[in-house]
């Protein structure tokens, strides 16, 4: 294999993108999706059924239980939101409190992302060729363009959009995942910080539910660190193997030891299945990674690739044992955007063309299919979108906001003038072939989470459910039994309609005044002592059917 470098960098190249150009990306990211909404299905309303009992003294907080039914071994996010709900709740609601940690460790997932990349970049072997007659990058100025790209690529990610916006467990452990690697690639420039990473990174992973994960990076840190050329990296091995150990005591401590392995093997028909998932998943940092491993083929073992891609590997095994769950392959999200900038230095003129037109039309065509639904919505002209809509979300509130409909104008005249800017004769900066796939997520998802909110939190929320529930069931019925129903349900029944759940006991010998069971498909009468009600549907085009029954007269 070649050991030469493939990075050509000029200086002119190696422009920083403008910080409140940076800092607006992020906001227009993280801040959609925070207000005017419920907890959605399923893993959002969940977890968010954990936090509010947690808050409310409902249920403890080393055993929290929705209905009666015990946690899933994730305690730390729990106890985060329960917190924010306490302190935050009585002035911003409880769903908005629980989401506001949320957004900030997204937050911090960015900037973490962003300061990895950078520390990575400044190591010698991730710095470009020089010239013979000098005009290279600097390298500070080459590590925070580099580090700009990471950023960028991490935002344009189709995975993280939805599951990086939600109140769930997950996204702690992304955090600490991107800890360590913070800790991993500072170790050759700081001190503190990353002893601190190495040791709160892998706790708050096995904390959060994650403690295989925790165990696979901590191992492979420290077979990094080992074997790293650097004198201070391999003084840092003690702390990885000290923090693997912690995550493997505080996991046995909370009984977050869980084997979630799903069947022996996929077939030819999952095989396939998976691929296509990883593919869309990852988009498009899976594809830059690829390219960044084959351009860089002759430096894998050197930490600037070594680091993120060991964390790619581990983050996969995970994510293929337990049959391709989206949640495990998150993780690897931030590890894929690092690999993912180091590609830029060694893209063609012609691939990144190919990358801003595909995203100029995608895009575009993208925003202008949300602005078509939102005139049919708005004004019934022309008629199909909004029939569509009301199809699939049946009795959605038809609200109009002004406010709404400013940021959604902004946001669009901002990406307008970013085409503008791109599609000119702005050739040099290294991050220019992220900006437009970046900006062009960060768009759809203010046009969503603005012009589409109302319809979107209807379909996606179990507030309608829960209140034609309320028509049937007095919110003073004593409880309401629900053997076998799915947990979001139950969390849903409890945050959103007050009701007292048991969950636990049969039918046969619940105490309960009503009975919820979900109908699915072959009804099965509960018996003689149980009158039906009616049937209930989440929404026309879903096929969660909710059958309440009351306690026959004796």
């Amino acid at each position: 294999m070649s050991s030469t470098n493939p990075a050509l960098v000029t200086q002119r190249a190696a422009q920083r993108l403008p910080r409140p150009a940076l800092l607006l990306f992020c906001a227009v990211y993280i801040l959609p999706g925070l207000f005017g909404r419920d907890p959605w299905k399923s893993a959002d309303v969940t977890a968010f059924g954990y936090m509010a009992g947690i808050a409310r003294g409902a249920t403890g907080w080393f055993a929290p239980t929705v209905g009666g039914l015990p946690h899933d071994t994730a305690l730390l996010p729990y106890w985060l939101g329960a917190a924010f709900i306490r302190v935050l709740g009585p002035l911003l609601g409880a769903p908005l409190a629980a989401r506001v940690p949320f957004a900030l460790l997204l937050l911090t997932v960015l900037a973490l992302t962003w300061y990895t990349t950078y520390y990575l970049a400044r190591t010698e072997a991730a710095q470009p060729l020089a010239f013979a007659f000098g005009g290279e990058a600097a390298p500070v100025d080459y590590a925070r363009t580099v580090a700009d790209a990471s950023l960028l690529a991490l935002i344009a990610t189709l995975g993280l959009l939805q599951l990086g916006h939600e109140t769930t467990p997950e996204l702690v452990q992304l955090t600490s995942v991107v800890l360590l690697l913070y800790g991993l690639a500072a170790s050759p420039f700081r001190t503190v910080q990353p002893a601190i990473a190495a040791l709160v990174a892998p706790a708050a992973l096995a904390a959060s539910g994650a403690p295989s994960i925790a165990i696979g990076l901590g191992l492979a840190g420290s077979v990094i660190c080992w074997r790293s050329s650097y004198p201070e990296v391999r003084r840092y091995t003690a702390w990885v193997l000290a923090g693997t150990v912690l995550a493997g005591l505080i996991a046995t401590g909370l009984g977050a030891w869980a084997w979630r392995i799903v069947g022996v093997g996929p077939t030819v028909h999952d095989a396939w299945i998976l691929l296509r998932q990883l593919a869309w998943f990852c988009w498009p940092t899976s594809v830059l990674a690829v390219w960044t491993l084959w351009r860089w083929r002759g430096h894998l073992l050197h930490r600037h690739l070594s680091i993120p891609w060991t964390c790619v590997a581990v983050c996969l095994v995970a994510w293929f044992g337990m049959d391709g769950f989206d949640r495990a392959l998150m993780l690897a999200l931030p590890a894929l955007a690092v690999l993912a900038a180091f590609a830029l230095p060694t893209l063609q003129r012609s691939t990144a063309s190919a990358i801003d037109w595909f995203s100029v039309f995608f895009f575009s065509l993208s925003a202008i299919g949300i602005w078509f639904v939102y005139v049919s919505m708005q004004t019934g002209v022309p008629p199909k979108p909004a029939a569509n809509i009301e199809r699939l979300a049946p009795g959605y509130p038809h609200l109009f906001s002004p406010t709404a409909l400013l940021f959604a104008i902004v946001g669009t005249l901002a990406w307008m003038g970013l085409v503008r800017w791109r599609t000119g004769r702005n050739r040099h900066p290294l991050w220019k072939s992220l900006v437009l796939p970046a900006g062009g997520v960060a768009l759809c998802w203010l046009l969503a989470m603005t012009l589409l909110l109302p319809p979107l939190n209807h379909a996606r929320s179990y507030r309608s459910l829960v209140e034609r529930i309320a028509r049937l069931v007095p919110p003073d019925a004593g409880c309401i039994a629900t053997p076998g129903m799915a947990r979001a349900e139950i969390a849903a029944l409890e945050t959103l309609g007050g009701y007292r759940v048991d969950a636990v006991a049969d039918k046969d010998r619940t105490s309960c005044s009503h009975l919820l069971l979900t109908d699915t498909g072959k009804p099965s009468p509960p018996g003689a002592a149980w009158t039906l009600l009616a049937r209930e549907k989440r929404n026309a085009a879903d096929d969660e059917i909710t059958a309440v029954y009351r306690r026959a007269a004796r």
